[in-house]
């Protein structure tokens, strides 16, 4: 921590034009204040020993030696469950959901809803190795899981639940195998539904789907500069977040404050402990560069469904308000078999951080028909 510590003590700031805050990027005197509490109070030790309490493991899965979590559930016969975040995030989104899934009984819910939690760190997020080669892309990843659920784990049927990145990665779970997905539960479809077919035979947009494509293209166009830039040229971006804790601070920062339900203030959905904890996750493993090239691979190596293809597992969406995109149903039918859609009361991009109790629920709701005693 000596390193970080004198790289913050060296910081050089940006000048800053007198304006909105936020309007322009990360807020200069947010970042005064947060580099205050990063340099004084936060207590990084303290973080290790909370994030220790939880079982953590290593496997060497493919090529790739990937961390995971595995906390077993509390309950008469516990449905294996997999998930899988997206970005910014780290396996640190599903702290404070971990319980309520593995011990429902302990939180006012039922010992046969409970979930044995399997959460593997993304390549080259947090404490898995980046991707050896090029090409490590969502359909790889997915591959990736699949064995570790399988194979080295031993599960022969498990459910799959993600966001972001996470929800594209279970959309090519549901793909690839089938047989083995009970169901898969996801706060995003528009990883699989935005490349869709939409030539020759397909049904015409709706007014709901043409309304939601003008809202993404206006959202990406003052919005999605992150996107584009760690799409096209992340390495460049990777210098600069690698060797500066402050730059990696505020771009992290940025997508937290944006695109959680916080009304403008990023502290009323996460702690300054909670937001370091995360940046010096990545500041430590260096793992910034390595999670943003999963952008680059997806242009790369688009995962296109083909001719009527379909996610044809049973598919549970639940759409938080504040996330980056809230399509109508008929846009996620596309390409899902939707056997539940929900529309969230509350809640952002972060859903197992901001809304725990309310995704866990949901969890609960959408495996249950598939539990060992119901079938």
């Amino acid at each position: 921590m000596r390193d970080l510590h004198r790289r913050l003590d060296a910081v050089r700031w940006p000048h800053s034009v007198n304006g909105e805050p936020w309007s322009d990027g990360t807020d200069l005197a947010f970042m005064h204040r947060l580099l205050a509490y990063w340099r004084r109070d936060f207590d990084w030790r303290a973080q290790e020993r909370s994030i220790n309490a939880w079982p953590h493991f290593r496997a060497r899965v493919g090529d790739t030696g990937i961390h995971f979590m595995r906390i077993p559930g509390r309950g008469p016969s516990p449905l294996p469950l997999l998930l899988t975040n997206g970005w910014p995030s780290t396996f640190l989104e599903y702290r404070k959901i971990i319980p309520l899934l593995t011990d429902p009984a302990a939180h006012g819910g039922d010992a046969r809803d409970a979930f044995d939690v399997v959460i593997p760190s993304l390549p080259g997020y947090g404490f898995s190795d980046p991707a050896p080669i090029p090409g490590m892309d969502v359909a790889r990843i997915a591959s990736l899981w699949h064995e570790l659920m399988t194979d080295v784990l031993g599960y022969e049927r498990y459910g799959a639940h993600g966001s972001d990145i996470g929800a594209s990665v279970c959309s090519l779970l549901g793909l690839a195998a089938p047989r083995q997905l009970l169901g898969i539960h996801l706060t995003s479809v528009t990883g699989l539904a935005i490349i869709r077919d939409l030539g020759d035979g397909a049904a015409p947009l709706t007014d709901a789907e043409r309304e939601f494509v003008r809202e993404l293209t206006t959202w990406m166009e003052e919005e999605g500069a992150y996107a584009h830039l760690q799409r096209t040229k992340p390495q460049s971006l990777a210098y600069a977040l690698t060797d500066s804790p402050v730059g990696l601070a505020a771009w992290i920062v940025e997508k937290l404050r944006a695109w959680s339900d916080c009304s403008g203030d990023v502290e009323q959905r996460f702690s300054l402990d909670e937001i370091l904890t995360t940046v010096t996750l990545y500041w430590a493993s260096r793992s910034i560069g390595p999670s943003m090239r999963l952008y680059y691979e997806g242009r790369l190596h688009p995962r296109r469904l083909r001719r009527g293809e379909r996610v044809e597992v049973p598919c549970g969406v639940a759409l938080f308000p504040h996330d980056l995109a809230r399509p109508p149903r008929e846009w996620g039918e596309r390409a899902y078999r939707v056997t539940r859609w929900t529309e969230m009361p509350c809640g952002g991009h972060f859903p197992a951080h901001e809304e725990p109790a309310l995704l866990a629920s949901e969890l609960r709701e959408f495996f249950r028909p598939w539990r060992p005693a119901s079938q």
